[in-house]
């Protein structure tokens, strides 16, 4: 039986990132849909749900992406509220890479050793994957920052981490080189996740910094976020400061996510969102 892999995105168009993905992980057919909101996704999980067997539902599964994650968020509520006992399929959330993109990068921050009250600063971190990683890094007992150019947007993001993952998080308004480079001044931990293509720090700004211990850089396109580093750092020592760059621990991102497909067609009661997404992350960096 064919294992068919129904993309809902929020976007207009499906991301052609994700279907490649979902074919390198297993999927026999993907079947992309854009413009998917919770007011008409109804009809198309009763597609997903009516039409196999019980044994053989856990050949169908949904996955959820866009570049909305609070709308990718309410779109995974809904589809879980819609099933009811023995009609359900496996879902996955994974708006704009933001789950297997930072689980990822936290999964490589966290090998080096225990992070509980390090300060972690996560730059440019209102986009789903800054989200997400200042979540996991708070999950894991960091103190977390969020920066964003708008006090509040930083806000907004730190009330909807508290919302989903009951962690505090403290909003920073940064909006140039010295501003960010004055949210760094202590920070141990720093983590880019600004928009491809903007350098928010230089080299100056944190090669001689005391305090940093761990960096990481989720932009692959040049000028890379943290100036002075390679996209192709995996946990390079700069000055004592240990850096991952996009490719990097993009290795791994592939590979979470690839096997994050596999596990939907295991059973059909899989529900993979950050926690699960980031607890398989760090146990297949262990075992790598």
């Amino acid at each position: 039986m064919k294992k068919l892999l129904f993309q809902f995105d929020t976007d207009t168009h499906p991301s052609t990132f994700d279907t490649v993905v979902a074919y390198d992980g297993g999927a026999d057919h993907v079947i992309g849909l854009g413009n998917i909101t919770p007011d008409n996704v109804a009809a198309l999980i009763d597609g997903t749900i009516f039409t196999r067997a019980p044994k053989d539902k856990k050949n169908t599964a949904i996955f959820i992406g866009g570049s909305n994650m609070l709308a990718g968020q309410q779109l995974l509520n809904t589809v879980l509220n819609h099933f009811f006992p023995g009609f359900q399929v496996s879902v996955m959330l994974d708006s704009n890479g933001s789950n297997t993109t930072a689980a990822a990068v936290v999964a490589k921050l966290v090998s080096k050793g225990n992070i509980a009250k390090k300060k972690a600063v996560v730059l440019a971190g209102t986009g789903p994957v800054g989200q997400r990683a200042a979540a996991m890094l708070a999950l894991e007992g960091a103190e977390v920052s969020i920066t964003s150019r708008l006090l509040a947007n930083a806000e907004r993001v730190c009330y909807a981490m508290k919302e989903r993952f009951n962690v505090d998080l403290t909003p920073v308004q940064a909006s140039d080189y010295d501003s960010r480079a004055i949210a760094i001044e202590n920070a141990n931990i720093v983590l880019c996740t600004g928009a491809t293509g903007v350098e928010l720090l230089r080299q100056e700004h944190w090669l001689n910094n005391p305090h940093i211990e761990l960096m990481a850089d989720a932009n692959a396109t040049p000028p890379l976020g943290i100036g002075g580093s390679s996209v192709m750092d995996k946990g390079q020592c700069y000055n004592d400061k240990v850096i991952w760059g996009a490719i990097g621990f993009g290795t791994l991102k592939l590979a979470l996510h690839r096997a994050c497909i596999a596990k939907l067609f295991t059973d059909n009661k899989q529900v993979l969102d950050a926690e699960i997404i980031f607890e398989l992350a760090k146990q297949m960096n262990k075992n790598n």
